[in-house]
């Protein structure tokens, strides 16, 4: 869920719900050093609260290209434990069986290290199962982890050619809460008002699961060419596979080697759905359900999207008309307005208790109201490549920690070019809205 209305706010929300295996702004998914050092405070927060890394969704696999790095979202560079270098510079059939071991699995017929995951699944299985059903082909770069890194997932990538251009592949798989949000979230198309893509749809199988098929692109302000595409399936048992596609030989800083990812969206819906893929999670270790840390508070219940977004539309000033809205569970919500001079995006988060990032968040430059609020204003360009974008917004917190921040922006979607001169709101309107008394009764 976003944690501030940086640049990653809903979009790389999305993109970290990829992130996990597709999720997550993410992603978001920013305009200030301040912002950025407030959510990673508060995740660090949230984590030590309810020792929720292992319940974490699984992390995308950033593809490396013949003798790269593969890098999983949120490592920290070469000397991360998540990130490690590609095994093999071989080139080998689709289908076939990777030659040797790779980085992140035990040997065939040794044991597993001390403080691992006993008999669950390995790189191996991963990279084979993966190769076993692309077309032909040819594959390299192939790199894998088993479920010896749990709370890490089990994850596959390769290069892939069919004889049109080698483009990157990877595959994550974990288990999510069935009918839990995540599982939900993971298989909701975002709106195009806050992501830049050509197609997305969900679908429901015949067995009760969802799948989304994604078609969109790595860089939201397209200053690249590079597509990305995606499949993301939730069985009812919980079981999360999520395969990604790129038209270059590795997720970002690669050039683009085709027009469009080598899988087609049947091909890439037959590999996230095949059975093995149940199979290898069933294997591997469930979901686990802790509970917080002995003295550690249970964390205030954040808002509902919904009651955001009602909220936030009763709020309006009369000469404003909504023509698109959207938002998540808990948190966020957006509205699309048009005053009849052209769309403007506004998005708005309401977090319960923000209190202990709040001099992260307000410095000594923050006006403080009466009633102790405290309210910052901020102007700039935007930040997802829309030429002529700029941003309005105001943040503000409470004395109870309750904070709420709303941006506005003179586009109807933060990826597309400047539809009118200023956003649809006024920097005061934003401020009068973001300090009504209302958002202290929204749940």
């Amino acid at each position: 869920m976003p944690a501030d209305d940086s640049k990653e706010q809903h979009d790389d929300l999305f993109e970290d719900r990829f992130a996990r295996a597709l999720q997550d702004a993410g992603a978001g998914f920013g305009p200030g050093r301040d912002l950025a050092a407030a959510g990673a405070a508060r995740g660090r927060r949230l984590l030590a609260r309810r020792r929720a890394a292992v319940l974490a969704g699984a992390a995308a696999v950033a593809c490396a290209g013949v003798s790269g790095a593969l890098l999983l979202p949120g490592a920290g560079g070469a000397d991360d434990p998540r990130s490690v270098t590609a095994a093999s510079t071989s080139t080998s059939p689709a289908g076939s069986s990777p030659a040797g071991s790779s980085s992140g699995s035990s040997p065939a017929g040794s044991s597993p290290a001390a403080g691992t995951v006993d008999a669950g699944i390995t790189a191996e299985e991963m990279i084979r199962t993966l190769k076993d059903l692309l077309p032909e082909g040819t594959t390299s770069g192939e790199e894998g982890a088993g479920s010896e890194r749990h709370p890490l997932p089990p994850y596959a990538g390769l290069v892939y050619d069919d004889g049109e251009g080698g483009g990157a592949i990877s595959l994550s798989l974990n288990r999510v809460e069935p009918g839990s949000n995540q599982a939900r979230e993971t298989t909701t198309c975002p709106d195009k008002a806050l992501v830049r893509h050509d197609a997305c749809r969900t679908e429901k199988l015949a067995d009760g699961s969802r799948l989304m098929l994604f078609q969109g692109y790595e860089y939201p302000d397209g200053r690249a060419d590079t597509k990305w595409w995606a499949a993301d399936l939730v069985t009812p048992q919980g079981h999360h596979v999520s395969v990604s596609e790129w038209n270059a030989e590795a997720q970002k800083d690669a050039p683009v080697t085709r027009d469009r990812p080598p899988l087609s969206m049947a091909q890439l819906r037959t590999v996230a759905t095949a059975p093995a893929w149940r199979a290898l999670a069933e294997v591997g270790p469930a979901p686990e359900k802790q509970a917080p840390p002995e003295g550690t508070d249970t964390p205030p219940a954040d808002p509902s999207g919904k009651a955001i977004r009602r909220t936030l539309v009763s709020l309006l000033p009369d000469d404003v008309e909504v023509v698109d809205q959207g938002g998540q569970d808990t948190q966020y919500a957006f509205l699309v307005l048009d005053d009849g001079q052209g769309a403007s995006l506004v998005q708005i988060n309401v977090q319960a208790d923000m209190s202990d990032v709040e001099d992260q968040l307000f410095g000594a430059d923050a006006e403080t109201l009466p009633d102790g609020t405290k309210v910052v204003e901020r102007r700039g360009p935007g930040e997802k490549g829309g030429e002529g974008v700029v941003k309005w917004t105001v943040d503000t917190i409470r004395p109870d920690g309750r904070r709420v921040v709303i941006s506005a922006f003179n586009s109807g979607a933060q990826h597309t070019d400047a539809t009118r001169e200023t956003p649809a709101l006024t920097v005061e309107e934003l401020r009068d809205i973001a300090t009504d008394p209302r958002w202290r009764d929204v749940r």
